[in-house]
């Protein structure tokens, strides 16, 4: 397939962190995809010498074909770019400033009306931006990304302090978005986010790609147990650790769960012991994943 993204080890720092230590990846033409990692990972950076907006200290990249850096005004037009902070013009409202980042392109008003419809905020257009809320300007800020019809979209964590029923809907417009024929790139820290939208995802930590590839792939490559879950009380754990099966249980006073890699065994044997209701049945996870790769300490 024709790439659209090309990046050979990439590097940059500042002073003695290595925020983007020796990051290569490809994004084919059409690809959601999804850049993950902790506070600090690199994520950010990578992208911003991506989109030109950053100068790598090493390595190569390409964008459509051509160098985004030193600042190529012959990208400009074909790529859209949301940043992690949305920044609005004071007191338009949400038809003048998707106007007025249309007439940025030569873009039509009338292009900027559509696509107020098409981010589902048509009946916000005479609103003032700073009246919006967080999920409705989100869908302001991607829709300035996509006004004038871009090739390729940078979503720096959109749904990023959005309540769960904005990031459902914020994602039903990236999917359209992506079906359109569009590349995306997203970078998130939601796991449950990147699984549902991602074509392949890369994984990043101290600056590097640790795993790259599908989410359902890298998954089924961890060796992870499946937990099956109950209500507290549902068995003892004694009971629950020595179930056929079982590698474990733990109960933190609301949940029982059951580590097993032979759950139907466990399954049976709690069938057995009539403790199946509200039973809950777990693999494992791109959260798995990521936790296994880089670890479990916080984060500042």
């Amino acid at each position: 397939m024709k790439q659209t993204i090309r990046a050979l080890g990439l590097r940059k720092r500042y002073g003695d962190v290595a925020a983007v230590d020796d990051v290569s990846f490809e994004v084919a033409e059409g690809e959601f995809f999804g850049i993950l990692g902790p506070n600090g990972a690199g994520k950010t950076t990578t992208l911003e010498i991506i989109e030109g907006l950053r100068e790598a200290d090493g390595g190569e990249v390409s964008v459509l074909g051509l160098p985004p850096w030193p600042r190529n005004p012959a990208l400009l037009p074909r790529i859209g770019v949301q940043l992690q902070a949305s920044s609005f013009f004071e007191r338009l409202t949400a038809r003048e400033q998707l106007r007025t980042f249309a007439s940025l392109y030569g873009v039509p008003a009338r292009r900027a009306d559509a696509m107020l419809e098409d981010v589902g905020l048509a009946d916000k257009a005479g609103v003032q931006v700073e009246k919006l809320s967080g999920g409705q300007a989100q869908r302001l800020s991607i829709a300035c990304a996509l006004v004038h019809d871009p090739e390729l979209v940078f979503l720096d964590e959109p749904t990023a302090a959005l309540d769960p029923q904005a990031r459902r809907n914020l994602w039903d417009v990236l999917r359209r978005v992506n079906t359109e024929g569009r590349t995306i790139v997203l970078t998130t820290h939601y796991m449950d986010e990147a699984e549902a939208l991602c074509d392949r995802v890369a994984i990043m930590d101290a600056g590097r790609v640790l795993e790259l590839g599908p989410p359902a792939s890298l998954v089924r490559g961890l060796d992870a147990p499946t937990r099956v879950g109950v209500a507290t009380g549902t068995l003892p754990l004694g009971e629950a650790r020595a179930l056929p099966g079982a590698d474990d249980a733990t109960d933190d006073g609301v949940s029982l769960v059951i580590s097993t890699r032979d759950p139907s065994a466990v399954v049976a044997a709690m069938a057995a012991r009539n403790a199946l209701d509200g039973v809950r049945i777990q693999g494992a996870t791109l959260e798995d994943v990521f936790l296994g790769l880089t670890g479990r300490e916080y984060r500042a």
